[in-house]
């Protein structure tokens, strides 16, 4: 079998990571999330506290920072210039400001080099806002999951008090809309559906039926 490239885009919430920490694993190949390299640049751009008016200083520490991911996709670790970082890139803070690096041009296309040079072997599976459109455009599978902005605020909210966080559904839902209004919104590759993307509403749908979906979509164009 060809070792595709899978590109998943969609949404806070939409189900990207269980859809390609699933796909993955049942294909053997490397899951990548693209959202946790930018919640690494954010977290190092605070504790460094650069201003996020600065852009050339945050440009600069996406492209110095070194950013690996190790493990499998159950157990997937971020380490940030040699450190783990695995839990505090998931803390409220640095998801905000990885919210806010990730609207500056220079920064995405520090991150993207850096995404690109991850998959350089193929057989990956990459979720993230720009991976069908900017990151990879020619993957062999391009998927784009959304599904209703109450369904996605329950399901973070579930996330957020497996992690520890005491949150309400309602703070949630708000944090999604304004991430969801940066991410349409921003000038640098904005998140939008890929023209030969697969959509798939997973609002109502479980996951196993959308993992069976994907790999039959995988094996017809192996």
């Amino acid at each position: 079998m060809n070792k595709l490239v899978i590109a998943i885009d969609g949404p806070s919430g939409s189900g990207k990571s269980a859809l390609g920490k699933a796909v993955a694993r049942r294909l053997g190949y490397l899951y990548i999330d693209s959202g946790a390299v930018y919640r690494a640049v954010g977290l190092r751009a605070l504790n460094s506290r650069v201003s996020f008016d600065d852009r050339e200083a945050l440009a600069e520490i996406s492209r110095n920072s070194s950013i690996t991911l190790q493990g499998d996709p159950d157990h997937l670790r971020v380490l940030l210039d040699g450190q783990d970082v695995t839990l505090e890139i998931r803390l409220p803070e640095a998801s905000r400001a990885s919210s806010v690096v990730a609207t500056i041009p220079e920064v995405r296309e520090a991150v993207v080099y850096k995404l690109r040079e991850m998959s350089s072997e193929g057989g990956v599976v990459m979720d993230g806002r720009d991976i069908g459109t900017k990151v990879f455009p020619n993957a062999q599978v391009k998927l784009f999951l959304d599904a209703s902005l109450d369904v996605r605020a329950r399901r973070r909210c579930e996330e957020d008090r497996g992690r520890g966080r005491e949150v309400s559904v309602e703070t949630v839902r708000a944090e999604l809309e304004e991430r969801d209004r940066r991410d349409t919104g921003r000038l640098a590759t904005p998140l939008i559906k890929a023209p030969d993307a697969l959509f798939i509403d997973t609002s109502e749908m479980p996951l196993e039926a959308v993992i069976e979906r994907v790999l039959e979509i995988v094996h017809s164009r192996s």
